[in-house]
C-alpha cells in the first residue's frame, strides 16, 4: 500500500524501479496525475520530493539487495524547473557514498528531453528492528527489477 510503489494502492503512483547496472542506478518511468498538482499542470512540490525520496532510497537495493532496508534521515530537494503533470517522467537514483552507519544517495526527475526538473541528496540510516519486523509482510513488494 505504499503511496509511491504500492501496486494495490488505488491512489498511489505505482512506481516500479529497475536496475541500470551499467550506470549503477535505479530508474522508474511514470507520470503524475493532475490529482497531485500544486498549480494547474504542475506537480505539487511535496509529491516531487516524495518521488525523489523513494527513488534515491531504492538505489541501495541495486543488484537485488532487497534486504538493504534503510530510512531517510535527511532529504534535501532542489527544484530546478516545474515538474509537469500528465507527462512521461523518469526518476533516477544512485548511491554516492556507503558508510557503516549511513549511506548518502541522490536522485533526479527528468523530462523526456532529459531536462532535470528536480534533484535530491539524502542521507539514509538503518531501520530500527522494531519497525522492520512490522514491515516484513510488505517486503516482497519493495523490489528493484532487472532491466
Amino acid at each position: 500500500m505504499c503511496f509511491l510503489c504500492g501496486l494495490q494502492n488505488p491512489l498511489g503512483l505505482k512506481l516500479a524501479f529497475y536496475d541500470d547496472l551499467e550506470n549503477h542506478q535505479v530508474h522508474s518511468e511514470f507520470s503524475i496525475s493532475d490529482n497531485y498538482q500544486g498549480y494547474p499542470g504542475v506537480a505539487h512540490g511535496g509529491i516531487v520530493a516524495a518521488v525523489l525520496d523513494e527513488t534515491a532510497g531504492r538505489a541501495v537495493m541495486l543488484n537485488g539487495n532487497h534486504d538493504n532496508l534503510f530510512a531517510t534521515l535527511r532529504l534535501t530537494v532542489r527544484y530546478r524547473h516545474p515538474t509537469p503533470t500528465e507527462t512521461r517522467l523518469t526518476a533516477v537514483g544512485w548511491v554516492e557514498k556507503e558508510g557503516r552507519r549511513a549511506t548518502k544517495v541522490a536522485g533526479e526527475i527528468r523530462l523526456p528531453d532529459g531536462t532535470v526538473t528536480a534533484e535530491c541528496e539524502a542521507l539514509l540510516g538503518p531501520v530500527p528492528e522494531e519497525f522492520s519486523k512490522q514491515w516484513e509482510p510488505e517486503r516482497p513488494y519493495w523490489k528493484v527489477y532487472d532491466d
